[in-house]
């Protein structure tokens, strides 16, 4: 039996020099080209999550379009410039209402605040009386704080908030500024992706040296995310905040949409949720005397904001995230401490494409060692 030559599994030392040389050049270029988008990697983050929300309503519109004639040519740039301008209304006209009722809000609670702290001690002396005598009861007097501990530390509170409005009042020229930049730059990327996703994906794709089974996997699995993190995150959130603005109405709380809008942000945090809003003002006010009163607003925003979140989130999700409810709770504060807002999306997304990629790694290891 004659051994069969095999080829040799050696690089000639040329073609390992080439090798080394064009890999150091490809990992300098996407290093400059990862410089280069930087600054504008919120933008194209927000169009992304944009398009792969409203894609499948886009497509069903221009599918049966014509892509070589010109009438056909004429309809999808036309559909491609109202979605991309219908996004950014949808998000702009809302966001500017609530932006701007939240910083008149914000600044008549802490003219309120500071009027009746000086104006009316003696009620305010009252009140702080009842919440330390209440939270000494239910702590079996663990915890204890004086009223002036309290006033004190409301003192700096209006004091760093009033500092804080005026940083932010300074600086409100270029925040809107760069805000209403950054809104034309997604209108521009999302009438592009509109376009020409297909081949603006396909130019990706093909650069990214990984199996095209496992690279269409984590396409699928990137827009699922997308999807699903919007739909049982962030669109959940949004409805109760609505809920919580209407009760807060209701109720005739000051300052309702403020409280609103911390409502979305604390119904993220597991447990709690909006608990965390509504369950404090509702205290206060059976603290104040109006026992029936807080009790009924207690009861109404625990069924219509925090049982609402066990009825809307699996009826959106249906199990699609197999992440448990604390994993995501430290993937969100982690991203949100790494990239700022971006963090809500880009910190379970990265968790999840993180355990993805892992299954794939061990999926593909396993086939080597079989």
């Amino acid at each position: 039996m004659t051994d069969v030559p095999t080829p040799s599994a050696e690089i000639p030392p040329p073609e390992r020099i080439q090798n080394y040389v064009f890999g150091v050049i490809l990992i300098l270029l996407l290093l400059v080209v990862c410089r280069l988008f930087a600054p504008f990697f919120t933008v194209l983050l927000w169009s992304t999550m944009f398009y792969v929300l409203l894609s499948p309503l886009h497509h069903r519109l221009i599918r049966r379009l014509d892509p070589k004639c010109p009438k056909g040519i004429i309809l999808k740039n036309m559909w491609s410039a109202v979605f991309a301008v219908g996004t950014v209304v949808i998000i702009l006209i809302p966001l500017l209402f609530v932006s701007f009722q939240c910083i008149i809000q914000i600044i008549d609670l802490i003219r309120l605040v500071r009027e009746v702290f000086y104006t009316k001690p003696d009620i305010l002396a009252d009140l702080f009386r009842h919440i330390t005598e209440f939270i000494r009861d239910i702590t079996a007097g663990q915890v204890l704080f004086t009223v002036d501990d309290i006033q004190m530390r409301i003192l700096g509170i209006l004091s760093s908030s009033l500092q804080d409005m005026i940083h932010l009042s300074s600086d409100f020229a270029w925040n809107v500024g760069s805000f209403f930049f950054s809104l034309v730059l997604i209108m521009f990327s999302l009438f592009f992706f509109y376009m020409d996703a297909p081949y603006l994906s396909h130019l990706v794709l093909h650069a990214i040296p990984i199996r095209k089974t496992y690279l269409s996997a984590l396409v699928v699995k990137f827009m699922d995310i997308t999807r699903n993190l919007f739909l049982g995150y962030i669109m959940v959130a949004f409805i109760q905040a609505i809920m919580g603005y209407i009760i807060f109405s209701i109720f005739q709380v000051k300052g309702a949409l403020v409280f609103a809008v911390l409502t979305f942000i604390c119904v993220f945090i597991p447990m709690i949720g909006g608990g965390l809003v509504w369950l404090p003002l509702g205290i206060i006010r059976i603290i104040g005397g109006d026992m029936l009163g807080g009790m009924l607003f207690l009861l109404v925003s625990g069924i219509f904001i925090s049982i609402l979140d066990n009825v809307l989130r699996p009826m959106f999700l249906r199990d699609r995230i197999q992440l448990h409810p604390l994993i995501i709770f430290f993937a969100i504060l982690g991203g949100v401490s790494a990239f700022g807002f971006n963090g809500l999306i880009l910190g379970p997304m990265v968790v999840i494409l993180f355990l993805t990629v892992l299954d794939l790694f061990l999926t593909e290891h396993k086939m080597e060692t079989d």
